[in-house]
């Protein structure tokens, strides 16, 4: 187990270092900006849809914050660009329920794919919040391009 762990944080860490999807977007369909009080990170997501707005055809973000918060937010790129809306969303909800689990159970990587890396942080309700920044801005992002 401590090797998966091990691997697990060096995801959070490369993508920390390596933000996929961070920039600006233009012409974006939606748009939504989070802040968590509580330590100060921030994030700004846009997304563009196509025309029948059933797929996320683009995902950029802007942000400051920790390494969970920010690598939070380059995993969610690489997992749902490209992917049908109601499929993005069904992703933000696993993530979100394996961040309600507490660190216990075993999520569906199938699913999540690299973000099954955050499961550790279900254990540390401060950073929570952190972890689902990015998510929660997704899901507000699609809500107004729709």
């Amino acid at each position: 187990m401590a090797g998966l762990e091990g691997l697990y944080q060096q995801i959070i860490l490369d993508h920390s270092k390596e933000r996929h999807g961070a920039g600006p977007l233009d012409g974006a369909d939606g748009e939504h900006h989070e802040f968590n009080p509580t330590c100060g990170d921030e994030i700004t997501l846009r997304i563009k849809l196509d025309p029948a707005h059933e797929r996320i055809e683009q995902v950029a973000w802007e942000g400051d914050g920790c390494s969970i918060s920010m690598a939070s937010a380059s995993v969610l790129t690489d997992l749902v660009q490209g992917r049908p809306v109601e499929e993005a969303l069904a992703t933000a909800e696993s993530f979100r329920e394996m961040l309600r689990s507490k660190g216990e159970g075993e999520p569906d990587e199938e699913v999540l794919g690299d973000a099954i890396a955050f499961h550790g942080v279900a254990r540390y309700v401060m950073r929570i919040k952190c972890a689902m920044l990015g998510w929660v801005a997704l899901e507000a992002a699609v809500a107004k391009a729709r």
